[in-house]
């Protein structure tokens, strides 16, 4: 019998200890049925087979990102990029381009501006914006993503007036002579326009996805935990992957708040609850205040009371539960529901997770352990808590000293998986790789190579029960490969995410060749 596909010649990282290392790979139908040498795969060659010749590259287990908002990214990708934008006049061409390309009244969102680039050395404001889309309602985000530029239109439309207050966490900048606002909208505030902005048609939810999943396989990305948002987007997602229109695996986050709207919940791993908001507005659940801001805590989203009977209601449902908690208040709201569920319902195995998990202590840690709980984490955002969203400000050198401390979990053998959270950070596997590697603050919780590698690989696999099918090269498992340029574990760690994806295969399918 020979192989459909075959690989050769490369340096094949396992992920399996029973054997770490091999050249070769053939791979019939979606399975793998050979790992060994060069010439031991030799005699799966048949003239039908497609032979690769790697050449010395590096093979790993197909990448799995277990949190990314697939459809945003998508949408995202339609945005004006304007991170190399160096001018208030360049960034004004840019929206006149985009407005000259779409109807009237559409809305045009742009990213990526930043005005320390900028030879003006000032904020864009509603005027700038006016001056080249009047007509259609325009919404740019700062580099930093919680900060915003608008038109007048998109004011108007947002029915926001030198009359509104922000939202609590948020600000509205205003002009100090005229008390008109000046387009620029902060924090909680930004939500004030996003909520205005029409939800896309399916046609054109369908477009983003399509596009997402291009960059995702081209990252080296072979499954994904998709996060979705809505009921619509769930169902729209629940058909791709029914009718295989999309070139990698799929498994589908929903929120919580659409559960008893579902007739069919194939495809989906679980369900997201959010116990609080998020550091970087403050409204992350604390047991004490913010240092910066002493008048708050954070926010919880449920009491005690209500999350235990939502987390029964789930556990008894056997339904999968991905708890969105930061905050050490809110960490300890979702243990204390887990822990009593359990303990009304034991399960011998369940793949719950703690969305973050931003802020430990030791106690949070060794309950943690004790339920078995997942903590899901995404590198590249543990590195703008600190740098963009200055933790150690907020929250104190002692809180901040266990904020994200991959190395202590993983030391106290609580399983951790990784993700991007794309699109709030890059996609690329990679990159979120050397930021676990070589994260600056803290320095005592950077973690290995291997370790990094096994939190997109063989732990994600586990958390969506697929251990036996994914997570290794090894025969039997599915043929979900990823071909890399370089060895991360030999090339300086500072320059890990900069290796690129030569090739993607899902099910024995080549989905990506660069």
């Amino acid at each position: 019998m020979h192989a459909d596909l075959v690989l050769v010649d490369g340096n094949v990282l396992t992920m399996n200890s029973s054997q770490p290392s091999a050249e070769a790979v053939a791979v019939k139908k979606d399975r793998i049925v050979k790992v060994g040498t060069t010439e031991q795969i030799s005699s799966w060659i048949g003239k039908d087979t497609t032979l690769i010749n790697l050449q010395g590259r590096v093979v790993v287990p197909g990448f799995i990102d277990s949190h990314i908002h697939v459809a945003d990214f998508g949408k995202f990708l339609t945005w004006i990029d304007l991170k190399d934008v160096c001018s208030i006049e360049e960034l004004q061409r840019k929206l006149r381009d985009r407005v000259q390309k779409i109807p009237e009244g559409r809305w045009i969102i742009g990213s990526g501006w930043d005005q320390t680039r900028f030879v003006e050395k000032r904020y864009p404001n509603r005027r700038d914006l006016d001056q080249a889309s009047p007509d259609n309602p325009v919404v740019l985000y700062h580099q930093c993503g919680r900060v915003c530029v608008v038109n007048s239109k998109a004011l108007e439309l947002a029915d926001v007036t030198h009359e509104t207050s922000a939202l609590s966490g948020g600000t509205i900048e205003k002009d100090p002579k005229t008390g008109e606002p000046t387009g620029i909208l902060r924090e909680n505030a930004t939500d004030l326009v996003w909520k205005t902005i029409p939800e896309p048609s399916e046609d054109e939810l369908i477009e983003a996805t399509s596009l997402a999943c291009k960059k995702i396989v081209e990252s080296g990305v072979t499954s994904v935990h998709w996060i979705v948002g809505s009921l619509a987007e769930f169902l729209m997602a629940q058909r791709l992957c029914s009718k295989n229109m999309l070139p990698l695996r799929v498994h589908i986050i929903a929120p919580v708040n659409i559960l008893d709207q579902l007739d069919n919940t194939a495809g989906m791993l679980g369900i997201k609850v959010f116990v609080d908001g998020s550091l970087a507005a403050r409204t992350a659940s604390l047991t004490k205040p913010y240092v910066d801001d002493s008048s708050t805590k954070g926010e919880l989203l449920y009491s005690q009371e209500e999350l235990d009977v939502l987390v029964a209601k789930a556990h008894k449902a056997n339904v999968g539960l991905v708890m969105h908690a930061m905050g050490d208040q809110a960490i300890e709201l979702a243990l204390s529901s887990i822990e009593k569920a359990l303990g009304e319902s034991p399960k011998t195995s369940h793949r719950y997770r703690l969305e973050h998990a931003s802020v430990l202590n030791k106690e949070l840690i060794g309950r943690i352990k004790k339920v078995g709980m997942i903590v899901s984490v995404q590198p590249k955002c543990v590195i703008s808590e600190f740098s963009v969203w200055s933790a150690v400000e907020r929250l104190g050198s002692e809180r901040a000293r266990l904020l994200y401390p991959l190395k202590t979990l993983l030391t106290e053998g609580i399983r951790v998986i990784g993700g991007s959270d794309c699109p709030m950070e890059p996609i690329s596997p990679l990159s979120g790789i050397q930021a676990a590697v070589t994260r600056p603050f803290f320095a005592e919780e950077q973690i290995t190579v291997d370790e990094a590698l096994q939190m997109y690989i063989i732990n994600a696999a586990y958390a969506s029960s697929e251990e036996s099918t994914k997570g290794s090269i090894e025969e039997g498992k599915l043929a979900d490969l990823t071909v890399i340029a370089g060895d991360p574990r030999t090339v300086p760690s500072t320059k890990i995410g900069d290796i690129k994806v030569s090739m993607t295969v899902v099910g024995g399918k080549i989905v990506y060749q660069k």
